[in-house]
């Protein structure tokens, strides 16, 4: 299957980075010292793709949530930097073959986790759009990656999303661009998406002749 486009929007964990080791074993500490056990802080609110600030403000009193995001994205960043992370397979090859200026990463993690979590991997994105930016609704809402689209200049139509999650999918849907789920996190059957696969090593891109990406599944 082949995707003609003009620019390829990444969602960060489970996309790029595997980080999910890491963020079981962060946030098993993180709630723990607050009373809670992993299991029974997930049962209260939905964790995957949201901002960890709205994820901490549902799990903890009002005065207690500032002090408690700093705490965690502490313990967020100092995993990442002993090596809590790896990049997908496929993730650096795939990158490596796209012009800067035609990718882009779009996540809801804060800059500072995204940043140490590409960093670690030696992915370093010309453009990234995390939850500190300019964005006042997030994945399944499609505002992050029209933002993206914005600011490398392209129309969101010709922009195709790469995600493991079913509200980036829908967020990418929603914004009118074509989608390829990452099954790194849910199975086939969770992912409404226009194509599939296990890992990055089934993507390949090339800038045609006529200066458009053309995307290739399989």
């Amino acid at each position: 299957m082949r995707f003609p486009a003009d620019a390829l929007l990444f969602d960060s964990d489970e996309t790029l980075v595997s980080s999910l080791r890491s963020v079981k074993r962060v946030w098993s500490r993180w709630a723990e010292s607050y009373g809670m056990t992993l299991e029974e802080a997930m049962a209260r609110v939905e964790v995957h793709g949201r901002p960890a600030a709205e994820i901490v403000a549902a799990l903890l009193p009002a005065d207690q949530a500032a002090e408690g995001l700093r705490r965690l994205i502490d313990a967020e960043v100092a995993d990442a930097l002993a090596g809590g992370v790896v990049p997908v397979p496929g993730a650096l090859a795939l990158l490596a073959s796209l012009p800067e200026d035609r990718w882009a990463v779009v996540t809801s993690s804060s800059r500072r986790v995204a940043g140490t979590r590409l960093g670690q991997v030696g992915i370093h994105p010309k453009f990234l759009i995390t939850s500190d930016d300019d964005i006042t609704r997030f994945k399944p809402h499609p505002e992050p990656f029209l933002l993206a689209a914005e600011r490398l200049g392209f129309d969101p139509a010709r922009c195709v999303v790469v995600e493991d999650a079913p509200a980036g999918l829908a967020a990418g849907r929603a914004a009118g661009m074509a989608t390829i789920a990452l099954t790194t996190t849910h199975r086939p059957d969770q992912l409404d998406a226009d194509a599939s696969v296990a890992d990055l090593t089934a993507l390949s891109a090339r800038v045609t002749t006529a200066g458009d990406l053309e995307i290739t599944v399989g």
